[in-house]
Order: structure tokens, then C-alpha cells, then sequence
């Protein structure tokens, strides 16, 4: 094996072993390679063994890599290596507190302790399940946050709020708030009000209004404020005004937040105590005792410190871990090694400001742990900046496709502040340069995507660098296909499996809508009361017809071997027991059903579930499309399908990035929750519940309506994303939309071209068995119908007006996912999201929802209960768009279509809204209608009478779907 030999950047890093040390790493450049040499040559130093040495990574599997290659470059052999600290954060922490930490509650006036049998909670549907328990008990304790209770949607918006505020540093006490953390809840209103008179100002030399009074145009709409908000004229002033008005600002950010911060202070520092009396630390708690037991014990800091502290990935670190380095590091040996564009994880509450501005906040958070007492040990001004530059990754051709990537606007007008002197320009160590950039469009993004896939495979053009360096045909195995979003790569697979394609599946997946999932919830209904529910599924997966399914349930008739089966499960100890003995009788195999299990199995040992609250939880699991991480395994030829957070670390020779697409890349917003902390605003609450008025309500607030429109977007991360993306890829380059593409797509030097819809499907015998992560099925439930199935396929065949493959932006379809964009402009326009439109069909729509003058009600849930030839069936939809005013309610549904050839067939949907919004508003005129986006008009449906619709639901059989 050929030794690698560092180059002449590596060698400054692996060479240079004390003092502060700041490198740039960008993608592909051996920072891994570097840091483990780096490692290798301190620890080879007289005097210094592994114990003195902190190399602190993001992931086990990072760290477990890390102790190998030093293994293999060290005088240390890896089993030398194996208690060494080289550890994630989370992990360093717990053997802390494992330690020293018995007594680090106190500090904060908790009377709880830390012991050695303290489990780590590091399972999110476990915490969920967890603070959901002791939220109950919260709300029982505290009656007089009754107001707070009104407002929440759910406790889980509170839990990510406690979580927030951790990775900050923002503790609780028993009387107050750790040092300084309730200046963070307070803000900083400085800062905010920079941020107001740069979206305040008037833009063209003063003559055209402000950004901000120009967004504020639709401020009330389809909110309710309480009586002291001011009118929107008020607020934006008269007409001609460039500008709000300058003390807006002050309005807008300071209100009274006693009650609010009281509220979040006795959850947080309650569920710390539940916590620690349940006997369990969720990461986040991890850190939050070995900083509170560092900066307290002055013992313990000292036994705690090392020589040397060196940090991989260095942009994923949150603020309390950055500040955890800086007590643990005993000199001024401290590394940190990262790079800023890949900073992708502001959602696990990493923040990009540690490594963009490393040498200010060093400078900053050490003198504020020094504030009281001396904590950090250095002196912090003597830094040194190593940039690697050399990528042995990708081709020139890709590097520079990154660089503009990084730089490329994601929104129409939008000001990019990085620039080229941002960036450490990268050179291509490739010993060739074929690369292939180009972009595909189609309406049927899926299928296009499948078919430039067949056309790479085996052809030249698309040549990749083999193990001997010469070029070869690509097979499936090196391609990758990217997605911004998790609901892109699952339907691609489905339309993949239609053709037997080789593909394989690396992230999340939503666990408890998969088969294993819902047939083991049917189980646990029949095991718990003999519910129909559970015996009607149970019944169809093993042939049962629905009409010899509702015989049996009216009966009871169960067949004998399934009722021998149900009582042997009834014998199980264990509801783990319980879902092994399921998969074998069923067959379940892989890892889809490992992970159920293990999931199923530690949320029930975790809490104090009973079978029946386990029910709920997996109901709840079903409702919220709960994601966990599967790995499924499509042979060793197949094509990678992964979200761009999943495939971050990794490298393929070809990358297509698919569903470039507006309103997907960057994801429209979607609603925050009510109570939330934001930098520089601190904490704040979007809703409060008043009896100002007539009647008890729930009010939207108008500061934070005025307040979010000062706040910068985060598009920045979403560049990141596409740089991530991008330089994942070692040859070649493909991106993929649909019919409306992104601003990425159309500012990045790409030629796009329309794609050939062209797929062979592959036999069996052709390529590895594809085992997807998931199953598509008929949702269980009651007998039922939808709209949609109601209504006459033929129809929308002979029309085109569902057809998803015309080329021709003119011709009458525009394709399903241009339906679905529209719909979700649509839902969160009317709610007041801050989105603009991106065509003529969501420019229609924003101007005829600006003419409601109702209350609007989005997305309207509407089920119609009907006895149809003496069986009961239900018909399930869901409403565009309610409008209400005083006399008068009208249920709108969009549609996109060019003709009004498919009305008769909208007329049956309609219908049905109809009827049941008529018993909801008794007392008012309900009218139905639909909005053609096309042309902007609306047509009035006359609705079918119940009978009319009874004859309809005869026409297409009473069984309906389950």
C-alpha cells in the first residue's frame, strides 16, 4: 500500500502542534487525513499519552475512524486507542458527569442527582413520548398557565424551545436564570433595530417605498389582533410614505414578557428535575451539567483539562459546545478544523457564526466565562489561519460549479453578501477532467430522472475514473440521486419499484406508516379490546373480501387460527415479544422491522406507557408522519436515493440533484410554532389568548407580524445545502426539475434542456432485489370514499386534464406537481406565511384571496356520513379554502386546469363540501365554487343532492377503501 504524502498546507497542520490553530478544510481536501496525522505526531511526543489528548467529532462512526487511521500512524495501537478521548461531544460529557458529576444539579438549586446508572435518552420519539408524560403532569401542577395551555398546539413546540435554549447556554434555576441567560430571552434589541432600518430604508434613492412597508401591504389579513393594534394605515402610514415610522421598532420589540418567560422557566427547570428523578439526560441536559459543573468547580476544571483539544467539523458545534472547548482546553493547544459553506444543521441548533467569526467569538466567550472568575486559561489573540486547498476529490469542473453554487441567489432579487474573497478557492488534484454539467426538465420529473439514470449507465460520455485511474463506463452503483426534501426521494422509489429499478434508500423514513407498522397496530387493538379496526385489517391481509370482513365483524365469527394466535400473543410478556412474534408469523425481515421493533420496544421500557397509551403513540406516529433512519440495502449495483442532509460526509462519481423546483428547494415556509426563541428577538409568542372582548379568543400577535419581516431569511443555509450538494460529486454533475424550476436552477451556469421520457424496465434476473423501506397500501380504517374516487378517471384521459407528460406549458395540464405547488402557495399565502408567488397561476390566486373580505379557514378537514343501500359509508376530504363573512360562507377548491372540461366530474367534489359545511353554518348561505388558476375565474357549482350523491357512491360500490 502506497503511503500518502501530505502536501504542503497538511503539512503546516500536522507539523505546527502547538498554539491556537484555525483551519479552513473545504470538501474533499484530507482534512481527516490531516487531523489523524496531526493527532499521530502530538501523541508520539515525549510526555504526552492519549489522556491528554481531546479529539472531539460529530458522530461515532466519525470517531471510531478517527482511532483507526491514528492506529495505523501511531506508535498507539488501536486497542491502545480504545478508551482514549476521541468522542463526540455528547459523549465526552457523559463520562464527565459519570465522573464528577453526582452533585451538578445543585448548582442550579436542584436537590436531583446524577448517577452512574443515569440512562441517555438519544432517541427523539422516546423524549417525545417522555416530556408528553410530564407535560400532563405539568399542566395538573400549574393551573394558572391556563392561557399558555389555550394557545399551544402541541407540547412538543415547548420540548424543542427547552432544547433551543440548552445548546445556547440559557439554563434555569430555582430562582432565576444561570449567569446571564435571560438576557438572551430578553434580545437584543440594538442588533434588531439594525435589522429594521435595513429593511426600512427606501429603496431607488428614496423614490420607491421600503422593502418592509411594501410587505407589510397585507398586514391584518386574515388575522384577528387585539384592540390595540394599530390599523394598517396606521402602521404604514398614509399613502406616499416611503417608511414606517421609526419608533415601530421599539413598538414592536419591547412587550412585556414576564408571564411568557415565567412560563418556559418553570417548564424547563420542571422537566430537568422529572428528568433527573426518571433517572434519564437527553443530550442536550448532558451539556448543559458539564458546562454548569466546569464553570462551577474549579477542581473538577482543573482534572478536566487537557494539553491538547482539537475539533472536527467545527461548523456543526452549537454555542454551548464551542464555550464547552474553551473550559476544557488547559493551554492554548486548541484546533478547530471545519468549513463554514457546509454548515447545513441549524435545525440540531448548530451555529455557522462559531466558524465564520471564530476569532471574535473566541474573543468574546472568554470573556465572558472569565467575567466572575478566571475559567480559560490562554491568552486568545495569537491565532494562526491554515487554509487547505487542495481537493483530491472532484474535478476543476466541479469545484467551480461549487464556487458559483454558493454565490447563486435563491430567490428572485434576492442580494447574495458572499462573494469570491469569501471563498478559499480549491484546486482539482483530478488527473482528468471529463466532467458532464447539464440540467433536465420535465413534468414528470420522476420518470425523467429514472431515464437519465438508464442513459448514464454504461455510456461513455459519462465516463468515471476507475480504481487504476483509467476511465470506464458507469454502472447504477455511482450514481446518487439528491433531494432537498424526504417526500421527493420516497416517491421516486415507488415509481422505481413500478420498474423494477435498482435503487437503494439511505435516511429517514416515515416508520409508522409502513406495513410492519400499521399490521402490528392492528394487533395491539385486537390484543387490547377486540377492536374491529384491528380485526378488519388483520382480517385483509390474509385474503378476507371487505364484504366477508363486515360479516365476521358483525358475528364475531373470528377465524380459529387467528383467534388461537391472538391468545398466545396475550401470553407475551413484553410488547417486544409481542412484535417479534408478529414479524415471523408475517414474514417482516430487514431492517425496516428491526428498527419498528427496537422503536416499539424502548418507548414502551422508557415510559410508562400501557398498551393502550402505545396505541396512541404509534396513531400519533401514523398522524405526524414521525421520521426515523433506515438504511435499506438494493444489492450492490443500485442507484443511492438521499436527502442532501443524509449524504453529507460522502462521494459518488455522479450526482443528480432532483426536484429543483420552486417552492422545494429552498421549502416554502411552513408555520412556526407559538412560542419560540429567535435571535436577536429572544423569547416571544406569535399567539395569546385574551376575554378582551365579547367572547374568549385566541389572537394573533401584530408585533411578531411586523417583527419576522425584519428577520433575515435562511436562504444562506439553503446555499449551503446546494454547495453540499454539489461537491459530493467527483466526475459529473446533473440537476432535474419539473415545469416551474427554481431560481437556483436558473441562475446556476447550466443549460437545461426538455428530457426524453424513456425507460426499459429491468427483470429480476437483471440486478440485485430492491427491498424499499416502506410499502404503499390502503390506509385501515372505516369503509370509505373520497371525492376523488367518486369521480370518473376516463374523464380527466379524455381531457388531459390530469395527465402529467405534456411538454407544452400551453397545453391544457401543467402536471400534478405543479397542482401541488399551487395548492401549498395557496394554503400558506392565506395564512399569512411570508411567500411570493413564482408564476401567473399563484399571481391570480394571491390577488383573489386579497379580495376576501371573510375570515379564512385553510385545508378544511370535512368528512359527510351517508346510509347507502343499508350500509354506512363515509366520504373524506379535504377543502381548499373556507371564506366566511357575516351572511355568507363559500367553499373554493383551485384548480389549474385549462378547460372546464372536468367540471361535471368537480362538481361531485364540491358536493360533498357542500353538505357538510351547510350543517356546519346552519345559519348561513353556503356556496360552492372552483377558482380556475389558469385564467383567474371562478365558476359557482350548483351541488348534487345527497341522493345524487348516494347514486354516485352506488355507481362506484359501497366498499370504498379502508
Amino acid at each position: 500500500m502506497t503511503e500518502l504524502t501530505p502536501n504542503e498546507k497538511q503539512r503546516e497542520l500536522i507539523e505546527n502542534t502547538d498554539g491556537l490553530y484555525h483551519v479552513d478544510a473545504g470538501p474533499g481536501t484530507g482534512k481527516t487525513f490531516a487531523i489523524t496525522r496531526r493527532y499521530g505526531a502530538i501523541v508520539d511526543q515525549p510526555d504526552i499519552e492519549p489522556d491528554d489528548i481531546l479529539l472531539a467529532t460529530f458522530t461515532r462512526s466519525g470517531a471510531a475512524e478517527m482511532k483507526e487511521r491514528i492506529g495505523e500512524h501511531s506508535t498507539y495501537a488501536l486497542r491502545e486507542l480504545a478508551d482514549a478521548p476521541i468522542q463526540t461531544f455528547h459523549s465526552h460529557c457523559h463520562d464527565l458527569l459519570d465522573e464528577h458529576g453526582y452533585a451538578a444539579p445543585t448548582h442550579l438549586g436542584l436537590e436531583e442527582r446524577i448517577t452512574g446508572s443515569t440512562r441517555v435518552i438519544d432517541d427523539e420519539l422516546i423524549e417525545a413520548e417522555l416530556f408528553r408524560e410530564f407535560f400532563d403532569q405539568f399542566r395538573s401542577a400549574h393551573p394558572e398557565y391556563i392561557d399558555f395551555y389555550r394557545i399551544l398546539s402541541a407540547p412538543d413546540e415547548l420540548l424543542d424551545v427547552v432544547t433551543e435554549l440548552a445548546s445556547k447556554g440559557v439554563f434555569p434555576t430555582a430562582d432565576g436564570w444561570y449567569r446571564d441567560g435571560e438576557s438572551h430571552l430578553d434580545g437584543d434589541f440594538e442588533t434588531f433595530k439594525a435589522q429594521f432600518d435595513d429593511v426600512n430604508e427606501p429603496r431607488n434613492d428614496g423614490r420607491k417605498q421600503s422593502e418592509l412597508r411594501d410587505d407589510l401591504s397585507r398586514f391584518g389579513r386574515n388575522k384577528t389582533y387585539l384592540p390595540d393594534a394599530p390599523s394598517k394605515s396606521e402602521l404604514r402610514g398614509g399613502r406616499g410614505t416611503k417608511q414606517l415610522d421609526d419608533e415601530v421598532a421599539a413598538e414592536v420589540f419591547h412587550e412585556d414578557r414576564t408571564d411568557l418567560k415565567a412560563f418556559v422557566h418553570d417548564v424547563y427547570f420542571e422537566y430537568l428535575q422529572f428528568a433527573l428523578r426518571r433517572n434519564y439526560l437527553n443530550f442536550g441536559f448532558l451539556q448543559l451539567f458539564a458546562f454548569v459543573l466546569l464553570c462551577e468547580d474549579p477542581q473538577v476544571r482543573q482534572r478536566a483539562r487537557f494539553e491538547y483539544v482539537m475539533i472536527d467539523e467545527f461548523q456543526d458545534t452549537s454555542e454551548i459546545q464551542f464555550k464547552l472547548a474553551l473550559l476544557l482546553a488547559g493551554t492554548d493547544n486548541l484546533c478547530v478544523v471545519g468549513d463554514w459553506k457546509q454548515s447545513i444543521y441549524s435545525f440540531q441548533y448548530a451555529d455557522v457564526r462559531n466558524i465564520r467569526a471564530f476569532e471574535e467569538r473566541l474573543e468574546a466567550f472568554s470573556a465572558d466565562l472569565n467575567g466572575d472568575t478566571d475559567r480559560v486559561s490562554f491568552e486568545t489573540d495569537d491565532l494562526t489561519r491554515i487554509e487547505l486547498k487542495e481537493n483530491y476529490r472532484s474535478t476543476e469542473s466541479v469545484i467551480e460549479l461549487s464556487e458559483e453554487a454558493i454565490m447563486t441567489p435563491a430567490s428572485s432579487g434576492e442580494d447574495v453578501d458572499t462573494t469570491h474573497e469569501d471563498i478559499v478557492e480549491l484546486a482539482a488534484n483530478a488527473s482528468v477532467d471529463n466532467t458532464v454539467v447539464e440540467g433536465v426538465r420535465h413534468d414528470d420529473e420522476h420518470e425523467a430522472v429514472l431515464s437519465k439514470v438508464q442513459e448514464i449507465v454504461g455510456n461513455d460520455d459519462y465516463a468515471v475514473e476507475a480504481e487504476d485511474g483509467e476511465l470506464r463506463p458507469p454502472e447504477y452503483r455511482d450514481v446518487a440521486v439528491f433531494t432537498r426534501k424526504r417526500d421527493y426521494g420516497r416517491e421516486l422509489l415507488e415509481v422505481a419499484d413500478e420498474y423494477d429499478f435498482p435503487v437503494a434508500y439511505d435516511g429517514g423514513i416515515e416508520l409508522f406508516r409502513t406495513d410492519q407498522a400499521k399490521l402490528l397496530l392492528a394487533w395491539l387493538r385486537v390484543l387490547e379490546s377486540d377492536a374491529d379496526r384491528g380485526w378488519a385489517v388483520v382480517l385483509e391481509r390474509v385474503g378476507y373480501t371487505l364484504d366477508e370482513i363486515d360479516h365476521v365483524l358483525g358475528t364475531e365469527g373470528y377465524p380459529t387460527e387467528l383467534t388461537t394466535f391472538r391468545d398466545e400473543l396475550r401470553e407475551l410478556e413484553s410488547v417486544g415479544a409481542v412484535a417479534r412474534r408478529l414479524f415471523d408469523r408475517y414474514g417482516f425481515t430487514g431492517e425496516t422491522a428491526d428498527t419498528l421493533l427496537d422503536t416499539i420496544q424502548s418507548v414502551y421500557d422508557s415510559t410508562t406507557l400501557t398498551h393502550g397509551e402505545l396505541i396512541q403513540f404509534i396513531e400519533r406516529g401514523i398522524e405526524n408522519g414521525s421520521i426515523v433512519d433506515v438504511h435499506a440495502n438494493s444489492g450492490d449495483n443500485s442507484v443511492t436515493v438521499q436527502t442532501i442532509h443524509a449524504a453529507k460526509g460522502l462521494e459518488y462519481p455522479i450526482v443528480i440533484l432532483a426536484n429543483m423546483n420552486s417552492g422545494s428547494f429552498p421549502p416554502r415556509s411552513g408555520g412556526s410554532s407559538v412560542i419560540q426563541y429567535q435571535e436577536p428577538v429572544g423569547l416571544r409568542q406569535r399567539k395569546r389568548y385574551s376575554e378582551d372582548r365579547a367572547h374568549p379568543h385566541v389572537y394573533d400577535s401584530w408585533q411578531h407580524d411586523v417583527r419576522r419581516r425584519c428577520l433575515p431569511t435562511e436562504y444562506d443555509e439553503e446555499r449551503r445545502l446546494l454547495y453540499v450538494a454539489v461537491t459530493r460529486a467527483e466526475q459529473h454533475v446533473v440537476f432535474t426539475g419539473g415545469e416551474n424550476p427554481n431560481t437556483f436552477l436558473e441562475a446556476l451556469p447550466v443549460t437545461v434542456g426538455e428530457a426524453e421520457i424513456d425507460i426499459d424496465p429491468l427483470g429480476r434476473d437483471d440486478r440485485a432485489v430492491a427491498e424499499l423501506p416502506f410499502t404503499v397500501t390502503t390506509p385501515d380504517g372505516p369503509l370509505a370514499h373520497t371525492p376523488h374516487s367518486l369521480m370518473d378517471e376516463s374523464v380527466f384521459e379524455r381531457t388531459g386534464a390530469r395527465m402529467e407528460s405534456s411538454p407544452d406549458p400551453a397545453s391544457e395540464t401543467r402536471g400534478r406537481d405543479f397542482g401541488s405547488r399551487v395548492h401549498e402557495f395557496a394554503e400558506a399565502y392565506a395564512l399569512g406565511d411570508d411567500v411570493t408567488p413564482l408564476n401567473a397561476h399563484e399571481q391570480r390566486v394571491k390577488a383573489f384571496i386579497d379580495d376576501l373580505p371573510g375570515e379564512l379557514y385553510v385545508e378544511e378537514q370535512v368528512t359527510l356520513p351517508l346510509e347507502v343501500d343499508d350500509r354506512r359509508v363515509t366520504i373524506s376530504g379535504i377543502a381548499d379554502l373556507v371564506h366566511e363573512t357575516e351572511t355568507q360562507v363559500q367553499v373554493i377548491d383551485y384548480k389549474t386546469d385549462s378547460t372546464r372540461r372536468a367540471q361535471s366530474e368537480y362538481r361531485k367534489q364540491l358536493s360533498v363540501y357542500y353538505h357538510v359545511l351547510s350543517e356546519w353554518f346552519e345559519a348561513k348561505e353556503v356556496t360552492a365554487s372552483l377558482f380556475y388558476t389558469a385564467d383567474g375565474t371562478r365558476e359557482r357549482i350548483e351541488p348534487l343532492s345527497r341522493d345524487e350523491i348516494r347514486g354516485v357512491v352506488r355507481q362506484h360500490g359501497t366498499h370504498g377503501n379502508r
